[in-house]
């Protein structure tokens, strides 16, 4: 395999379907080179999806895009960092799941070329620590804006630590989008996706 998959884990509790990947970087004094997705190797890993589109954006240090979902196309992402850094969450809102309404968080740089597998079913989101950062990822299906759906960032029952993400660059004070500054909060006895990651909850 070109790449290293190692399911997310924590307090104990496996994220099912969610996965840190770290691609095998070739590199000399004249560069690097690495597969950045072969389709052989995920599905050797049990990943077995299909990618449908590609995005990238650019953002400046203490831009904080997130927490996002979609309801009625719900889409599995493969994100990673072509240049800068960034802390990336993920959110299981998979009703049944045991790792269900928490969070587990990894830091994606440009110079470790690591990426993150978020399944369908999870709210995901990322904070930029670095003076710019050009984020990329494939989804497996195309984005609906009628089926935005998000959560705060600073939700107090989901209680993501960015402060500790962001110790070696300041304090957290978060640039954000004036949608993303109004997701209803997460609510524990709600509906939102299934344990398969389809919508369940009202749109």
């Amino acid at each position: 395999m070109a790449c290293t998959f190692t399911q997310c884990k924590k307090n104990g509790v496996v994220f099912e379907g969610l996965y840190e990947i770290q691609p095998r970087v070739f590199g000399d004094d004249r560069g690097y080179f690495f597969e950045a997705y072969s389709k052989k190797d995920f599905a050797d890993a049990g990943l077995t999806m299909e990618f449908v589109q590609d995005n990238q954006s650019l953002s400046s240090r203490g831009v904080l895009r997130g927490l996002h979902f979609q309801t009625r196309h719900p889409q599995g992402k493969l994100v990673r960092v072509v240049s800068g850094k960034v802390y990336d969450v993920a959110v299981d809102l998979r009703n049944g799941s045991p790792s269900f309404g928490m969070y587990y968080g990894v830091v994606l740089s440009g110079e470790k070329q690591n990426q993150f597998y978020i399944p369908e079913g999870f709210a995901h989101g990322f904070y930029v620590l670095s003076d710019t950062a050009v984020f990329t990822y494939k989804c497996t299906d195309f984005y609906d804006p009628q089926g935005e759906g998000g959560l705060p960032w600073n939700d107090p029952v989901i209680g993501v630590d960015w402060q500790a993400a962001a110790a070696d660059c300041g304090s957290i004070t978060p640039l954000l989008s004036p949608k993303d500054g109004t997701h209803p909060a997460f609510r524990p006895d709600a509906a939102y996706f299934d344990r398969n990651g389809r919508w369940i909850g009202r749109a």
